[in-house]
């Protein structure tokens, strides 16, 4: 009896194994398959195949455009809405009468904000860490303003050219009414606006996630599958970045809406995966939207602020001036320039915008060419994106033809 129990526990061993093996080997070529698929979605780039890139880029195009016609068509009263209130306005603002004044008022707040809004997006749109649009855009603008409050001695420039350009009001120049809080006082409205679009430019990744987790699909994305591959490796992770990235989620998860208000509060460059991590454990909206939010566009941006208003004071840069001079050698030939550009940028605030254009000196001619590369850089990596999201669309096409034959 123990012999034939053994003999028939023997083949039936043998089945489970045999299908362990299989479910392995099954699971084996389908993350061949998919890294297969992976890498060549990643060849599709301008760079190694600009007519295939550009061809996909236009269909997906075309694709986006169905999806969101079909999306507006689906809420057509929202959508009556906003074309019954843009007909309002259109009407108030070719009608002439007393109320012009308001209407170009609010159109020029409206586009001043919409700007720093979109600044901010494009900082954080993607996972970005949120820096290159504030050191090229916003910190550059309050330190302008900085710098032209004590040398004007007021932050009341004349409008217009203010924001455009910044003039001294006639009468300045009484140095000792400027205060920090003054100066923040002035550019907080374009701050909290950059700070708001950095928070919308979280909730991408947050939709994302958050749809992955309800529906069990598996999108691919390469900052989900490091979240996925950290959240397996929590138990073995050595590196500090790893483990940092871990204590972030840790805290995001565990201590919810004040967790998520600690991260986005400071400069943090872990925060990028917080969007995935509040969307895989489904954390509810306004929680990861609200902290976000109060985070990055008050207290955060109060924070760079001081910073930026501090570092770009005069006396501190006039100390700053002094030290690139005192370095050996290249000091002198270095010092130079800024001071120029500063006397240069001096001399704009107290010219009232007449008078020859100042020659263009090549601080600003390399700043101008960053700013034209990053553009072009975000170009490119649209069509990049579009067109390898097109080309998944065909892999997963031509997946689902395999299983149904």
């Amino acid at each position: 009896m123990a012999a034939n129990g053994a003999s028939c526990e023997q083949p039936q061993r043998r089945a489970v194994a045999k299908d362990k093996h299989n479910g392995n080997s099954a699971d084996s070529s389908i993350r061949e398959r998919r890294q297969k698929d992976k890498d060549e979605r990643l060849s599709l780039v301008l760079w190694r195949r600009p007519v295939t890139t550009l061809h996909y880029f236009f269909l997906e195009a075309l694709v986006k455009l169905q999806e969101w016609t079909y999306k507006l068509w689906q809420r057509r009263g929202i959508v009556f809405l906003g074309l019954v209130l843009c007909s309002f306005f259109s009407l108030a603002y070719s009608t002439e009468g007393s109320h012009q004044k308001y209407v170009q008022y609010l159109e020029k707040r409206f586009f001043w904000c919409a700007y720093w809004v979109g600044l901010g997006i494009l900082s954080s749109v993607g996972l970005g860490t949120g820096l290159h649009t504030f050191l090229l855009y916003l910190g550059p603008h309050i330190a302008s303003v900085t710098l032209a409050a004590y040398e004007c001695g007021s932050i009341d420039f004349p409008e217009p050219p203010y924001p455009d350009h910044i003039v001294c009001p006639p009468g300045s120049g009484m140095e000792e009414s400027i205060s920090l809080w003054s100066i923040m006082s002035k550019v907080r409205l374009e701050a909290c606006m950059w700070g708001a679009g950095t928070a919308i430019g979280e909730l991408p990744p947050y939709f994302m996630a958050r749809a992955a987790r309800q529906s069990g699909a598996d999108p691919d994305d390469e900052d989900y599958e490091e979240f996925e591959e950290m959240l397996e490796q929590a138990k073995t992770a050595q590196d500090v970045v790893t483990r940092a990235k871990l204590g972030v989620q840790h805290m995001v998860q565990k201590v919810g809406f004040f967790g998520i208000l600690a991260c986005a509060s400071i400069p943090n460059p872990l925060f990028d995966l917080a969007g995935i991590t509040c969307g895989h454990f489904l954390v509810p909206f306004w929680t990861f939207f609200g902290a976000t939010l109060i985070g990055k566009a008050i207290i955060k941006m109060h924070i760079q602020k001081l910073f930026v208003i501090i570092t770009f004071s005069k006396h501190i840069v006039e100390q700053m001036v002094s030290l690139i001079g005192s370095v050996p050698r290249v000091g002198p030939s270095l010092q130079k320039p800024f001071s120029q550009y500063l006397e240069a940028q001096k001399g704009k605030l107290h010219s009232a915008g007449a008078g020859k254009p100042a020659s263009e000196n090549w601080l600003s001619w390399v700043f101008e060419k960053v700013v034209l590369v990053m553009v072009c850089y975000f170009v490119i990596s649209i069509i990049n994106s579009m067109a390898q999201s097109y080309a998944k669309r065909l892999q997963q096409q031509r997946h689902s033809e395999v299983k149904t034959k």
